[in-house]
């Protein structure tokens, strides 16, 4: 753990894009189990925090913090395995693999981790079935609709067992009722693994399944907890 207790945390991040300042300043922190809804106008830097707290993006300034390691002393390696590992990732178009059947995109973490093709399919199919999606476990992404593939993308995010998930814009590409029933499954077994959950959003209704917001705007970011 991070000194503060967080199992992650930023501090002081700035990061630029040539003359444009995307992070100026910026601080973030998340518990184990904990939800959090990164939130903000177009253009204020949320995916940003999320590709610099997931070792994606190396911040010009500041530091971040995982599991009292700091990422930016961490090899290029090893923050690899990361996110190979430790950290999960769900993004608005799923972007699965189209070649592979579901279970195969599942299972795919954790053949690139070594583990043998029987045994990473049989979890994925653990998965899919908690995610209600067993059914098309045989079918390519082509195959199914938008709100599976999404429960698929989910599956895959936790079939790790990461330590953390970020989901940038899970439901930016479903409709209102696909949407509320990816977030309801994606929360409900993030907390039943304690895994932290670090959720960028624009849409109020998402955000609700959060346990707190944090709203970035000109770059910094601002916990909404006890602000009303």
């Amino acid at each position: 753990m991070n000194p503060d207790g967080s199992l992650l945390g930023a501090a002081s991040l700035v990061k630029a894009y040539g003359p444009t300042p995307a992070l100026d300043g910026a601080n973030f922190s998340i518990h184990a189990g904990e939800v959090v809804a990164v939130m903000g106008p177009s253009g204020s830097g949320k995916s940003t925090l999320l590709h610099c707290l997931a070792g994606i993006v190396r911040p010009d300034a500041g530091a971040v913090h995982y599991n009292g390691r700091e990422l930016s002393a961490m090899s290029d390696a090893e923050r690899s395995a990361l996110r190979r590992g430790e950290f999960g990732f769900v993004f608005q178009f799923g972007q699965l693999v189209p070649e592979l059947t579901c279970v195969e995109n599942v299972a795919l973490p954790l053949r690139l981790n070594g583990v043998k093709r029987r045994e990473a399919e049989s979890r994925a199919a653990t998965w899919l079935a908690r995610l209600e999606v067993d059914d098309v476990a045989g079918k390519r992404p082509g195959e199914i609709s938008g709100g599976q593939g999404q429960r698929v993308a989910v599956a895959r995010s936790l079939v790790t067992s990461p330590r953390v998930v970020f989901a940038d814009e899970p439901t930016g590409a479903l409709d209102s009722l696909n949407g509320e029933r990816v977030m309801q499954l994606l929360t409900e077994a993030a907390r039943d693994t304690q895994a932290a959950v670090v959720l960028v959003t624009h849409e109020a209704r998402v955000a609700a399944y959060s346990d707190r917001e944090v709203v970035v705007r000109d770059g910094k970011a601002r916990d909404m907890a006890g602000v009303g």
